[in-house]
């Protein structure tokens, strides 16, 4: 037998149609206990041709009850509804709230291409400011070297010490595994010409030209430039920014230009450790799977490997470094005073950088493809 506080629908025939009569308490907590709510759906489901409705007879009737019967109507009022004065105001702020769910509905040609050019404008904004930052980095630059004693260098070397020194396990340990990774993928396929020797010549192309220089970008992006986009983006969501401002510090001077500098120092040094731990592990597997002893890899690699090639990985080395480090404050003086935005901004200056930086060593690839050869 069900209670008298279960909510439920009584219904009648009368000469205007069916009229359906609410009893019971139609809130929260009665129609959310047990399989109450089922049994309730499944009497709405009765009720679609109720000509009148009769809420007069309920014990309660909270924002949850008022809300099924609403939406039950499909939004609009039934054609006759008996209420006491407290339902019906309850129902009529039900129904000023807006749907839920919104259908969706399809864009016409002009408001795609509307949409279409507010994409490419802010694309052409990003681009601008882009370029407006590296003019004002050329500017602090030049700054610094007519004034070097008014320059940041504590700023300059906490980041210098945060991005290179506290970077060297990672990259070694990446570079060092990337090395064995290549020495015994290259060593099943020389054994079968009889050519394993040139293994050497293989390891110390790739690792020191290429992907020597490559992961310590790639790892530098994604730890560093992330660092640097978030502790600007916290900056504007705490107002640093704008107290900056306000006192006349230039904000290009004292936290763009030390960052830049700072990896245009790290990231030549951490692309020779990345390179030197990546030789190492190919060292040793070429010992383990081929049996050329570390003696031979010594002696033979600066013979097989010019040193032009190091020079270009050094260079490129520093064009990532300036890179990363342009595109990490770009996104982190973009974030607006909101978290939401600084996790947009810090995941995009991560995918931005790792993306510049295997687009500028292409670049280098195909300018200098004659370079080392």
């Amino acid at each position: 037998m069900p209670s008298d506080t279960e909510p439920r629908i009584d219904t009648q025939q009368t000469a205007q149609g069916v009229q359906a009569v609410l009893r019971g308490e139609w809130t929260a907590a009665s129609l959310t206990a047990g399989k109450t709510w089922r049994a309730v759906t499944a009497a709405l489901g009765g009720t679609t041709g109720a000509a009148a409705w009769d809420l007069r007879g309920l014990d309660a009737l909270d924002h949850l009850g008022a809300l099924t019967l609403w939406n039950h109507w499909g939004r609009a009022w039934p054609a006759q509804l008996a209420v006491r004065d407290d339902q019906r105001a309850l129902l009529e702020r039900v129904a000023a709230y807006p749907p839920a769910e919104l259908p969706a509905r399809r864009l016409s040609l002009a408001q795609r291409v509307d949409a279409l050019g507010l994409w490419v404008m802010q694309a052409l904004g990003q681009v601008r400011d882009f370029v407006r930052l590296m003019g004002q980095l050329l500017l602090d630059f030049l700054r610094l070297l007519g004034a070097p004693h008014w320059g940041p260098w504590r700023d300059f070397s906490g980041h210098l010490y945060r991005i290179g020194a506290q970077a060297l396990p990672i990259t070694a340990l990446v570079g060092f595994l990337i090395g064995v990774v290549l020495a015994y993928l290259m060593s099943q396929v020389l054994r079968q010409f009889g050519a394993e020797t040139f293994i050497v010549n293989i390891l110390g192309l790739a690792l020191i030209r290429e992907l020597g220089p490559l992961l310590a970008a790639v790892l530098i992006a994604g730890r560093s430039g992330s660092a640097i986009t978030a502790q600007i983006g916290v900056m504007r969501v705490t107002e640093e920014l704008d107290a900056m401002r306000v006192l006349g510090i230039p904000a290009g001077f004292r936290l763009v230009l030390p960052r830049a500098l700072a990896l245009a120092i790290a990231m030549p040094l951490l692309a020779v450790w990345t390179t030197l731990a990546s030789l190492v592990g190919g060292m040793l597997a070429s010992d383990l799977t081929l049996g050329i002893n570390p003696g031979y890899f010594y002696e033979a690699l600066p013979t097989v490997v010019p040193v032009a090639n190091l020079t270009l990985a050094v260079a490129k080395s520093v064009v990532f470094g300036v890179s990363i480090a342009l595109i990490g404050c770009h996104y982190g003086l973009r974030v607006k005073p909101n978290t939401e935005s600084l996790g947009q901004g810090t995941t995009a200056s991560v995918v931005a950088s790792i993306t510049a930086v295997i687009l500028i060593d292409a670049l280098f690839a195909i300018l200098f493809k004659s370079v080392g050869m």
